[in-house]
């Protein structure tokens, strides 16, 4: 009887979907996917002309999710042309799973169960190693790689070698996930994981709630990672549950004591809030570099920082209280399931109290489409990345910082610690 070989979570992942008892670094495998999923601007105007012209057909309709977020609410000519293909070409195809307008891809897809743990999964965006948060493999393809995807149901990749982040410790109030992230790509850059399966793991991160987990998967793209894993527990399958789907059987799905990998270490209880400056992820340090620091613009959206618990972070700083004269605070939640529910907690309220104005459940700004920022605009946002001019105008210097310190620097005006405003 064979001995069994040592495996790290990605690799037994990626084993599952070839076939393999075992894989190596560096091994060439072809995969199975689980689920294929792309969005209005990734997806069908890029698709469609490309399946027709081989007279191809989807391989498998139930194993594709389709989400509209990109261009909605459609604002001009191009955004309505854009966003009319994908929905005549769903209705076309009759896809079982399409979200028109119901918030962000990498939110909306794991909270309608489609995410569950031992999938290896695809998305027609940077952003998906968000669905590592729930032990599955999922990463960014482009849409020719999309294409071979939804033809044949399968993909080939190299198997990469894992890098553990472990946290030890606990994190303090006003201080979360984003800031996490902030820290490890201001140390390692943002080809620090380039092509490596990250996996984030330790005490720390085990202490997180299920968004805040998707948050430190989410940015491994900031990273360079292929993918960001977590290896599920009780905390995984108690929130898949409220999604309605089963977990399953969860002890396979973890990296060997003996699994050959880098680790680092880290220290949650003495982390500070951290900020990224113009114009990378990778500009980042504790905030009190950045202190003082006014701002013009607070946004609080996108996938890695619009999600409910976010919400609720903004909210603790901002309750009771008004933004600062002159500082427009922008709110557009990830999903409408958690606006619903930030409403219906009264999260929704104490932000609008404090002054905030409300937008659409989509990407908006964070893509640069929407409500786009001005010219020489001082921006801090809960976006993931900083580039020049990704939210809008190349002139405007975008910061980048968690829930907490936007919220915070929006009440003074200028960027602030949020544990001041917290004591």
């Amino acid at each position: 009887m064979p001995i069994p070989v040592a495996q790290t979570l990605a690799q037994k992942l990626i084993a599952h979907a070839a076939g393999l008892s075992s894989v190596t670094p560096g091994d060439i495998v072809t995969c199975k996917v689980d689920l294929a999923m792309f969005h209005d601007s990734s997806g069908p105007r890029r698709l469609k002309p490309m399946l027709e012209e081989l007279g191809a057909e989807i391989w498998d309709k139930s194993h594709v999710v389709l989400v509209m977020d990109h261009y909605v609410p459609e604002r001009d000519e191009e955004s309505r042309k854009i966003v009319r293909i994908a929905r005549d070409w769903a209705r076309e195809q009759e896809l079982p799973h399409v979200y028109d307008s119901q918030g962000i891809c990498h939110v909306v897809v794991p909270q309608h169960g489609h995410i569950r743990p031992g999938m290896f999964c695809v998305g027609g965006d940077s952003h998906s190693p968000t669905g590592g948060a729930f032990g599955a493999y999922m990463f960014g393809i482009g849409s020719t790689e999309m294409l071979g995807v939804v033809v044949t149901g399968e993909i080939w990749l190299r198997v990469p070698h894992t890098i553990r982040m472990h946290w030890d410790g606990k994190l303090h109030r006003g201080v979360c996930a984003k800031d996490m992230m902030l820290h490890m790509v201001g140390r390692f850059g943002m080809n620090g994981g380039q092509y490596q399966a990250v996996e984030f793991c330790g005490p720390a991160v085990k202490a997180l709630s299920m968004q805040e987990r998707m948050t430190l998967s989410n940015m491994s793209a900031e990273l360079g990672a292929q993918v960001g894993l977590i290896a599920p527990d009780e905390t995984t399958r108690s929130w898949l549950k409220d999604a309605g789907v089963e977990a399953g059987d969860l002890t396979h799905w973890h990296t060997d004591d003996a699994a050959p990998h880098t680790r680092h270490t880290f220290d949650a209880s003495t982390l500070s809030p951290f900020v990224a400056a113009p114009h990378s992820p990778a500009n980042a340090d504790v905030v009190g570099c950045y202190q003082g620091t006014r701002v013009d613009v607070a946004y609080i959206g996108a996938c890695t920082g619009a999600k409910l618990d976010d919400l609720r972070a903004a909210a603790e700083v901002l309750h009771g209280q008004r933004v600062a004269a002159g500082v427009r605070l922008m709110v557009a939640p990830a999903s409408q399931k958690d606006q619903i529910a930030a409403q219906q907690e009264g999260i929704l309220q104490v932000l609008l109290d404090a002054g905030a104005e409300l937008f659409p459940t989509a990407c908006g700004a964070c893509a640069g489409y929407g409500a786009t920022i001005n010219d020489n605009a001082t921006v801090i946002s809960s976006t993931a990345r900083n580039f020049k001019g990704r939210m809008g105008s190349a002139t405007a210097q975008v910061y980048l910082a968690s829930p907490y310190t936007v919220a915070a620097s929006a009440l003074r005006g200028m960027i602030t610690d949020p544990r001041e405003m917290l004591a």
